[in-house]
């Protein structure tokens, strides 16, 4: 009998950027999240089209159209929902996230340099700021029972933000060497 192998780990855990915020999680998504979203959109018209063609349910024109329409709309807000949360779990760090990971650090530092805000302005005050992060903390894992986005710019994602300002001033010295030589 052969003695089975030893096998090797494949799995290599990602970092975990933790912010969430809507506009960073929608404008970080991939294509492929685009084209998962857009085909979870489509699943259910396509397949209320196709049990109606091959088991007609006679209801006439009016009442499929506004089957269509009704599973038009519950396909484009599940469709939704699922390139949302495909794109969220990047952050949480539990699928492959290098482009995430590298876009967050030249953004960040982009605003170390400018001078602004790490995680923007807000109006609230820092205890509704918290109250806030409490809430949205990791919503993106209950997406599927309870949608629950983040609107509110604060600083508590529990992020060493001190990466950002190391990785500046290393852009700003190397930068000025170059101008300097």
């Amino acid at each position: 009998m052969a003695t089975p192998q030893a096998q090797q780990q494949t799995y290599t855990p990602s970092k975990i950027l933790r912010t969430e915020h809507f506009k960073r999680v929608v404008g970080y998504a991939r294509p492929s999240d685009y084209a998962h979203g857009i085909i979870a959109a489509a699943a259910g018209p396509g397949l209320l089209w196709t049990m109606e063609k091959f088991a007609p349910s006679y209801v006439g024109k009016g009442g499929f159209a506004q089957a269509m329409r009704l599973c038009g709309v519950i396909g484009a807000c599940g469709g939704f929902l699922y390139f949302y949360e495909r794109s969220s779990l990047r952050f949480y760090g539990m699928s492959e996230n290098e482009r995430e990971i590298k876009m967050d650090m030249d953004e960040m530092v982009a605003k170390v340099k400018a001078g602004e805000p790490l995680y923007g302005v807000s109006r609230l005050s820092p205890h509704l700021q918290g109250v806030a992060a409490r809430q949205s903390r990791y919503s993106a894992l209950g997406t599927a029972i309870l949608p629950w986005f983040n609107f509110v710019n604060h600083n508590q994602h529990g992020v060493d933000t001190a990466k950002y300002y190391r990785q500046a001033e290393i852009e700003l010295e190397a930068e000025r060497q170059g101008k300097t030589s």
